[in-house]
């Protein structure tokens, strides 16, 4: 796909099929260039792999992509990771006007091959993020700007640690670069690509989470942002956490309406393995998406999809409410529950308070010990999954 052209000492440059002279309206990983970093400190010193911390050591190289309204996309670019030079002025800065993702290369543990889990989803969720914040330019070929983040991931392979737990996490983000303090769909954007390696979640063994539902707040609702992923999404949680930690929890459970219906769990979606109550028959509830306030996790949507193969119970997308869970705990008929999301991949969750009581949770259970061997065998090449959910780089 891409040819090399020589400019100078350290510095390359990857031009593939399309014009030097011409940038695409569209993104095109054919426009692809590379500008290789002369910087040998930044990988000397990265910390050894048990001393990873999530999002602090950033990778070599950062992929770019502008967007003006004039133009429209222009060439991809990967570069030296830097600093950012923006206008104070920048709708970002004032409005909120930012989108991003999170997902991650895993490096194979039979071959050690680098692999993405899904990218698909996280490229569809992008859009569906921009779009809801008009930003325009959301139409652009997700398989191109995937193409480029491949590019990015294998000029920086060195990065993605080995062993299970370990991976390379990407940060793809959208930022309204339009330096206007109107209130206005950007003029102008910026796309960029960061990485950085991280380590496992749970350093030794699941530690299950205790949750508080009893908060004033309320993460989303009906017609809001809930469903995609932006940054004002997350901002106003933290002081909702703070007081969570504050008295002994560890998340917020978030509720929604006058019947205390779930949400979600902290920055994850979340699940209960119950018996229902009317049928009888063993269910594993999710909250549905039709309501807009519920973000489509791509881990969410696997577990779904991978419970729903099984055969073994019921997989339901509906609102369970904080009674109907407490009744369920009382009657013996609680099972297990969990968040799931990229980070973690599942969080036990032992505890819920709700209404000054805590509702004790047997954790970790055994559905939740499966599914986080699926779904990480899958990641890490240990075992075959669906179609298309592990993709090799």
């Amino acid at each position: 796909m891409f040819s090399t052209l020589r400019t100078a000492p350290g510095l390359r440059h990857f031009v593939g099929r399309s014009s030097l002279t011409s940038s695409p309206r569209t993104i095109s990983s054919a426009a692809l260039t590379i500008e290789h970093t002369t910087d040998t400190e930044r990988y000397a010193n990265k910390p050894k792999n048990e001393d990873l911390q999530f999002g602090v050591t950033l990778s070599d190289h950062m992929l770019m992509i502008e967007w003006n309204k004039t133009n429209k996309w222009s060439a991809p670019k990967i570069v030296p990771t830097r600093d950012l030079k923006i206008n104070p002025a920048a709708s970002a800065l004032h409005y909120g006007l930012e989108a991003f993702e999170g997902m991650k290369a895993y490096k194979a543990i039979p071959d050690e091959s680098l692999r993405l889990f899904r990218p698909d989803l996280n490229m569809a969720r992008l859009q569906s993020s921009m779009d809801r914040l008009e930003m325009h330019g959301s139409s652009f070929d997700s398989n191109e700007l995937l193409e480029c983040i491949k590019e990015l991931v294998r000029l920086d392979k060195k990065w993605v640690p080995y062993g299970e737990g370990y991976s390379l996490y990407i940060r793809p983000t959208v930022i309204a670069t339009h330096p206007f303090l109107g209130l206005a769909a950007p003029d102008s954007m910026l796309l960029y690509v960061i990485t950085c390696p991280v380590g496992p979640y749970y350093k030794s063994g699941f530690n299950p989470v205790r949750l508080t539902a009893d908060t004033e707040f309320i993460r989303a609702w009906p017609g809001g942002t809930g469903n995609v992923k932006i940054g004002g999404n997350y901002g106003p949680t933290m002081k909702a956490a703070a007081e969570a930690n504050a008295n002994g929890y560890n998340q917020v459970l978030w509720l929604y309406g006058d019947d205390d219906s779930v949400t979600e769990v902290g920055a994850m979606n979340v699940f209960f393995f119950l018996e229902n109550a009317e049928t009888g028959r063993r269910e594993l509830v999710t909250p549905p998406l039709d309501r807009g306030d519920i973000l489509p996790g791509v881990t969410r949507r696997s577990i779904v999809e991978l419970a729903q193969s099984w055969g073994e119970f019921d997989v339901t997308e509906r609102f369970p409410t904080m009674p109907e869970i407490r009744n369920a705990a009382k009657e013996g008929r609680l099972i297990e529950a969990f968040g799931a999301g990229t980070a973690a991949v599942v969080s036990p969750i032992s505890c819920i308070r709700y209404q000054g009581e805590d509702i004790e949770i047997e954790a970790t259970g055994a559905l939740t010990q499966r599914i986080w061997d699926a779904i990480t065998g899958i990641q890490y090449g240990k075992i075959d999954g669906p179609v298309g959910w592990s993709v090799e780089i």
